[in-house]
């Protein structure tokens, strides 16, 4: 004989204490719950607007260069330090959570042109106008002691651009040439070229430590190998790349930051296109840096503005400016991922949060459970045309408004004289390019 007990256990209504939350028994059938998804819309609807009414990016500004701020560094090992190199030759070390200036020098006559940090955070190198590579350390020197080198190299030629293995002792540089450097040498152990006057830009690749790139004045992108005596292969676009940057999660994908007002982001197996053309910017990019995570990037240009794109989006997701910013000559992501630092003419650092309405500050676990509850739903309804046009929808300042509805129509205007070639062509002979297709002239291996 079967006997039912109703059972009640007082644990699943009654409170511990009374300031406890009520405890309220659910039921989550959906068949009991008819009005849940236009309760949830309502919900996301509100989270969208409530995160664009708390978007406040601008976190400070780091003012104390008297000229204009030509390239950063962030620490390897430590969070609140970062390291500027201005027009003038002064490099000076902030620390991010006082926000000020703890040390300055005089590094170099004329620009500094690039700046690492060593990979173990005891010392940073700096190259300038000067021809020359010094080598610093990275505590101040102590009471009654100058600011001295460690170590400088005297090079034939300018150096345009510095970076640093992520293991050994071992680093880059560019001007007539690329060349690798031992610390302990006075002269390269190696030295790259392929028939180029001048490179801008090169980057040790962090995953695949051996390799290395870097942008070339012919409008190439060169790839390289350590352990190789020449150069691997080359690409060559239609208008020159300023810098590029290797994801760090993903070890054969790279972006770089072109002269047409886009970003390309190559898989270097395969660079007869690219992967992905990043759109939005309305004049030349200048720099670009890396979320840690790999998944989105930061693009400073010319245009004053600052672009955060996904890595496989054609578009960015965020754009920041300010009206007293003038053209973002550097960038870079900071290595916890939640700030963004860059670097303008009118001599001041800003920093910037990399997710715009994000609440800085510990959360309260309630807080924790809101805002992921809330990101859920905005994912849910992301493609409903109300949530979409709220959550897409950026203030541009209104040169760069016009610029970009320009640039469509001169865009609408190249497609359309492309369409009627085509059309009264021979069937054939003018073939049809993809948007990628467009900006390669050619691979050289």
């Amino acid at each position: 004989m079967k006997v039912k007990v109703l059972s009640r256990n007082p644990d699943d209504y009654v409170r511990e204490t009374k300031y406890d939350i009520q405890r309220v028994p659910r039921n989550y059938d959906p068949a009991l719950h008819p009005f849940e998804v236009s309760r949830e819309y309502t919900r996301a609807l509100n989270a969208t607007k409530l995160e664009r009414v708390f978007a406040k990016p601008f976190l400070a500004s780091l003012d104390g260069h008297r000229d204009g701020v030509n390239c950063m560094a962030k620490h390897t090992t430590s969070l609140s330090t970062l390291l500027s190199g201005s027009c003038d030759g002064e490099v000076k070390v902030w620390n991010l959570t006082k926000r000020e200036c703890v040390r300055t020098l005089q590094a170099h006559e004329g620009f500094v042109r690039g700046m690492v940090v060593r990979y173990c955070g005891a010392s940073f190198f700096t190259v300038g106008d000067d021809k020359t590579i010094k080598q610093w350390k990275m505590e101040a020197p102590g009471y009654g002691e100058e600011e001295e080198p460690l170590n400088t190299i005297l090079g034939k030629t300018v150096f345009t651009g510095l970076d640093h293995h992520q293991k050994e002792g071992v680093f880059a540089t560019c001007g007539q040439q690329v060349d690798i450097w031992d610390e302990q040498r006075s002269s390269p152990i190696r030295s790259f070229t392929w028939g180029v006057d001048s490179f801008s830009a090169v980057r040790f690749n962090p995953v695949e430590t051996e390799l290395l790139a870097s942008c070339a004045s012919d409008r190439s992108i060169v790839l390289y190998d350590m352990r190789e005596s020449a150069p691997l292969k080359k690409v060559i676009m239609t208008m020159r790349s300023n810098t590029l940057c290797w994801n760090p999660m993903e070890a054969y994908y790279f972006t770089c930051s072109n002269e047409d007002y886009n970003l390309y982001t190559y898989d270097m197996r395969y660079l007869k296109r690219p992967f992905t053309v990043h759109m939005d910017h309305v004049s030349a990019v200048l720099d670009l840096d890396y979320s840690p995570t790999g998944k989105e990037f930061v693009s400073a240009s010319f245009d004053k503005t600052i672009r955060i794109f996904p890595k496989d989006g054609g578009h960015s997701r965020e754009v920041y400016h300010t009206k007293r910013m003038q053209h973002v000559i550097c960038i870079k992501w900071s290595s916890d991922s939640k700030y963004i630092l860059s670097g303008s003419d009118e001599m001041n650092i800003r920093l910037w949060k990399a997710n715009a309405s994000e609440k800085l500050g510990v959360l309260a676990p309630r807080e924790k459970q809101a805002r992921n509850y809330n990101q859920k739903l905005k994912e849910k309804f992301q493609h409903h045309p109300q949530i979409r046009r709220i959550a897409h929808h950026r203030h541009l300042p209104k040169n760069i408004y016009h610029q970009r509805k320009e640039l469509k129509i001169m865009k609408e205007a190249r497609r359309r004289k492309e369409r009627n070639v085509r059309k009264h062509s021979k069937p054939g002979s003018v073939p049809v390019m993809s948007e990628k297709e467009k900006h390669v002239v050619t691979v050289v291996k």
